[in-house]
């Protein structure tokens, strides 16, 4: 099944406005072949060791039908004739030489005709080239934000570079990224590793125990800029104690706040956080008695760390000495997302696979409210940037929902069916607080959902200043209710009609004459 699996939006005018291009050299080029291939070798002797393990337990089976369909040698012959004539046949057309004829001339026999390389240098041309639009969309404006999209088809894995430009409606992929494991964890970055300057990198988890940090501004790039951790190389080998994760990224958190340190949650129980100036693990957490699927850093307390597990706990650290001090909470299921809440410095959400979303306060034992959500798991959620009370959530069930929880009382403002089938991730624009990317089967949505007349009216109240609230929804919705309107008044127009009789009609007249009369005889009762 092809889906997207994660989603980040980048904020605007972090990114290089033209991008470097990478230019590998033979050597370097010839490098990265042999260490491919040095990869699908692996994978291939993987799977030849399968194979032969299969073979071995059908051996008895594969013996005896071997005796019953045993090729005879007249089959043999028929194989034998038709390779010779397939010979005969490239022999005849010369079809081993096909792709080594010499290249067609396209200039010879023109004489002493003048040419030039382009209409710009030719005086005789008076209609100039024009610039190629494909600049345009390579360079990234001040105006533009990045959306990171993590992609996972049949035959491959990437990562696709969007670039959404609100004023104008903008959405197109800029670059993609080649991925070597399917991805499931996407964290941005304003900090180059190992140089301890700023930059835009991406890091991302996958199956594999290691995480990859691209450079965004980088194209073309056949390699992470870095690789955190180690991949055992045999199945019987055993990594360094505190090396690296033994089992699949699940989520990575960035410390925006103190810059060099990242915390990856993963398969094998434990959370770890990587001092980034020197790419290695100073702390593992093992307070989880199974997967952690979810991890965040609060956007207000440096040293706070918020992770929740298929253990149906979710758990806060004092990363100075996370191990001791921890506060924990059971759930009733396994936690998919945790949130903080960031009007609310003490506040977090976390979701299960059961459709719930848990409001909890830091200081206190029991949820501040919980929310029946969706018939499924609650895949994804965020909030809006600087909309107070406006919240997000996604799910398996096909649905994204917006929720009004102002005042710690949820209630709904609007369901819609995205046509994403099952959907899996949502991120918030950091800088347009009523647009949304949501991730599900095969492709992606970016919705502004003021689009809706029910979020426009509910939430225009809290819209911030120089944000507009009016749009062509309301002109279209406008219209569609006026159709509506018009169609149920025909209709009953044409209902009465029927019951008067042909060519009889009902005038606005006696239908108000009719009322006034009820009105009459009811207060004469009174």
């Amino acid at each position: 099944m092809d889906i997207i699996p994660c989603i980040k939006w980048v904020q605007r005018g972090v990114a290089k406005s033209i991008p470097d291009k990478v230019k590998l050299s033979e050597d370097e080029l010839k490098r990265v072949i042999e260490e491919t291939k040095d990869k699908i070798d692996l994978a291939d002797d993987e799977d030849d060791d399968q194979e032969e393990e299969e073979e071995d337990e059908n051996d008895m089976e594969e013996e005896d039908d071997s005796a019953k369909n045993k090729p005879n040698a007249t089959s043999g012959g028929k194989r034998k004739h038709q390779e010779d004539e397939e010979e005969d046949i490239e022999a005849k057309y010369d079809l081993q030489d096909y792709d080594n004829d010499d290249e067609i001339d396209m200039l010879k026999g023109i004489g002493d005709l003048t040419y030039f390389a382009s209409n710009e240098e030719d005086p005789y041309v008076t209609l100039k080239d024009e610039g190629d639009s494909d600049d345009e969309d390579f360079e990234i404006k001040a105006t533009d934000n990045l959306i990171l999209v993590a992609k996972a088809e049949k035959e491959f894995c990437c990562l696709e570079v969007y670039v959404y430009n609100e004023d104008l409606g903008n959405l197109y992929v800029h670059h993609d990224i080649l991925l070597s494991s399917f991805p499931l964890a996407l964290e941005w970055m304003n900090y180059d590793v190992g140089e301890d300057s700023p930059g835009s990198f991406v890091a991302v988890g996958s199956m594999e125990p290691v995480i990859e940090i691209w450079d965004l501004d980088l194209v073309d790039s056949v390699e992470p800029a870095t690789v955190l951790g180690t991949k055992a190389k045999s199945k019987g080998k055993k990594q360094k104690k505190n090396d690296s994760h033994i089992d699949a990224i699940l989520d990575l958190s960035w410390n925006s706040q103190v810059r060099n340190v990242l915390a990856s949650a993963s398969a094998d129980c434990t959370v770890k956080l990587w001092d980034l100036s020197d790419g290695k693990p100073v702390t593992t957490i093992t307070q989880h008695k199974d997967k952690v699927q979810c991890i965040k850093w609060s956007p207000s307390d440096p040293s706070s760390l918020l992770s929740g597990s298929f253990d149906k706990t979710v758990k806060v650290y004092d990363c100075r000495n996370p191990n001791q001090d921890c506060k924990s909470w059971a759930l009733d299921g396994e936690v998919e997302n945790v949130l903080w809440d960031r009007f609310n410095e003490n506040n977090f959400y976390a979701t299960t696979d059961k459709g719930y979303v848990f409001y909890m306060d830091k200081r206190a034992g029991k949820p501040v409210f919980t929310l029946s959500a969706h018939d499924e798991a609650v895949t994804g959620i965020c909030q809006s940037s600087s909309v107070p009370g406006l919240l997000i959530t996604t799910s398996t069930d096909k649905t994204m929902k917006i929720w009004d929880i102002q005042d710690n009382r949820p209630s709904s403002v609007l369901e819609r069916n995205l046509k994403l089938n099952q959907l899996f991730c949502v991120d918030a624009c950091p800088e347009a607080p009523f647009v949304f990317a949501v991730g599900g089967e095969k492709e992606i949505k970016v919705w502004d959902i003021r689009e809706s007349a029910a979020v426009r009216k509910h939430f225009a109240p809290r819209a911030p200043v120089g944000v507009t609230m009016e749009g062509e929804g309301d002109i279209k919705e406008e219209m569609e209710q006026a159709m509506r309107d018009m169609m149920i008044d025909k209709e009953e127009e044409e209902d009465v009609n029927t019951l008067l009789g042909e060519g009889a009609s009902l005038g606005p007249t006696p239908k108000k004459k009719k009322k006034k009369k009820k009105r009459k005889k009811g207060n004469k009762q009174n």
